[in-house]
């Protein structure tokens, strides 16, 4: 059963008396210095290939094709593109011919690729999570790092091959990425300290938005200048060279690091004493069902992932055809928001450690701020897009500081899970995801019926309806949320997967 609402949350989210534990072992908390830390940068990198794979073929396939059609247009939007985007892709193609092959591919087998690398999305977080906690995300999300870098470096050869072989690569990369994002979890229920979760977890996470920042910036410019294979060759390569660094210094336990000093070690074992995050083959499921903290955080990564997804695939698509940009400019300005997400998801997790360490807040209290301001903030500025179209400048501060708003949620309800459920925190990420993608799946398409029925009027209810839904998500989450382990959580049932 939840524990009850009333409850008081520490600071690391367990029960009062685990705070003799870390009391003498405080001092080695200090600076940035540490295994734990380089446990996150590792993470931060690897989130960095993932998402450079992930975006990889939709930066690319304009140039692949013979008769393309502009990123974010084709089934998306009625719009017409500006004659400076058409203009800009024509040449990026016409160069292209001259050192990549090129495919006559439709508009129908286009959307085939871009959707299969999301065939196994809704069906594979779930056992990558499960299978990650029982032995461990070494391995398993080294596999998927690994599965990942290798596919990316055949896409090019699949691609000659055939559509066929192309989309069987693209799926075994689209589970294998996902295995990459669900399984890391297990690794800061057993590596961080409750007064550092949020800022271990943001460094690891913002990995994803450089990641999609680095691969808009310097996708076309490969495509134009040595071939679109080369995208795939390059982040595919660096993949590989971080499998290296992943299986050398990731450890699922602090116990068994090689290169751990006894402090650091002590430090974090002491101040998980109290978290039973052991691995069980068995889930407490009827529990889980039963749990509103848990369907709290169910409910509001679906919520924000919509909106998420919305801001991703459409930015480019908003600033060229509201602010009438050509693409050069507009692909600049669309990874302005990414830049200030990446740096406000790193300082924002520091923040939040330390008014928990300095007992500023309670646990739960930082929790609930920190998603307010995000989804409150966010869906204000995505809101009055509309009203400030006419200013170049104020609709790209409105999309940075949405954004940046946006990013306070990582370090509130996106890492709740550790709070309440430490031992099984991979396999309910999997579920996490499993909502996440549900809504990714959902919005874009929204968004295009949206504006394809009214034209003048489709942006504006668009990022109303987001808003919407964003505020409902953190409504729903305000009144069911916890930060304690709950009793399910720690607690051996007979109740099997």
């Amino acid at each position: 059963m939840p524990t009850p609402a009333g409850g008081q949350a520490t600071a690391g989210g367990v029960s009062n008396h685990s705070n003799s534990h870390v009391a003498p072992t405080h001092t080695t908390r200090k600076g940035f210095c540490s295994v734990r830390h380089g446990q996150a940068i590792i993470l931060q990198l690897s989130n960095f290939v993932i998402f450079t794979h992930h975006m990889g073929m939709s930066i690319v396939i304009p140039a692949m094709v013979k008769h393309s059609v502009p990123p974010g247009q084709s089934n998306v939007s009625t719009e017409s593109p500006s004659p400076d985007f058409q203009d800009y892709w024509n040449e990026t193609l016409k160069d292209s011919k001259a050192v990549a092959p090129v495919y006559d591919w439709n508009p129908e087998i286009q959307g085939i690729i871009l959707s299969s690398a999301y065939y196994g999305s809704l069906l594979a977080p779930v056992p990558s999570g499960y299978v990650a906690g029982i032995w461990g995300a070494k391995y398993v999300v080294g596999a998927g790092l690994f599965i990942s870098s290798i596919m990316s470096l055949l896409i090019p050869l699949a691609a000659d091959a055939g559509v066929t072989q192309l989309v069987i690569v693209l799926v075994v990369q689209g589970i294998a990425k996902v295995i990459v994002l669900t399984g890391q979890y297990s690794i800061w229920a057993k590596w961080a300290p409750p007064a550092e979760r949020s800022q271990l977890n943001g460094i690891a996470t913002s990995g994803t938005l450089l990641g999609t920042c680095i691969i808009i910036l310097t996708g076309g410019e490969i495509c134009h200048t040595i071939g679109w294979p080369n995208v795939f060759y390059i982040f595919g390569g660096i993949g590989c060279a971080c499998c290296l660094l992943w299986f050398s210094f990731i450890f699922d336990d602090p116990m068994n690091h090689p290169f751990i000093s006894t402090a650091e070690k002590e430090y974090i074992m002491c101040s998980l004493a109290q978290q039973d995050y052991s691995p069980s083959k068995s889930l407490p499921i009827k529990a889980m069902l039963k749990s509103l903290p848990l369907w709290s955080i169910i409910v509001f990564h679906f919520c924000y992932y919509w909106g998420l997804s919305i801001t991703t695939a459409y930015i480019p698509t908003y600033i060229n055809s509201q602010l009438q940009m050509n693409l050069r400019d507009s692909g600049i300005l669309s990874t302005l928001p990414f830049v200030a997400g990446f740096i406000c998801m790193i300082l924002e997790g520091v923040l939040a450690d330390f008014l928990l360490s300095r007992k500023i807040l309670r646990l739960l209290t930082i929790r609930k701020l920190f998603t307010a301001i995000g989804a409150i903030n966010s869906s204000i500025f995505l809101g009055s897009l509309h009203w400030v179209r006419s200013s170049h400048s104020i609709t790209i501060a409105f999309l940075v500081l949405s954004a940046s708003s946006n990013s306070f949620c990582v370090s509130g309800c996106l890492i709740n899970i550790l709070d309440i459920a430490p031992r099984y925190a991979s396999f309910l990420r999997g579920i996490t995801q499993m909502s996440a993608f549900t809504a990714g799946s959902i919005s874009p398409t929204v968004t295009g019926v949206l504006i394809h029925l009214d034209s003048e009027f489709g942006w504006r209810n668009n990022f109303l309806l987001l808003a919407a839904i964003n505020i409902s998500g953190l409504v729903f989450y305000l009144f069911f949320a916890q930060a304690d382990v709950q009793d399910w959580a720690e607690e051996q049932t007979s109740t099997h997967l």
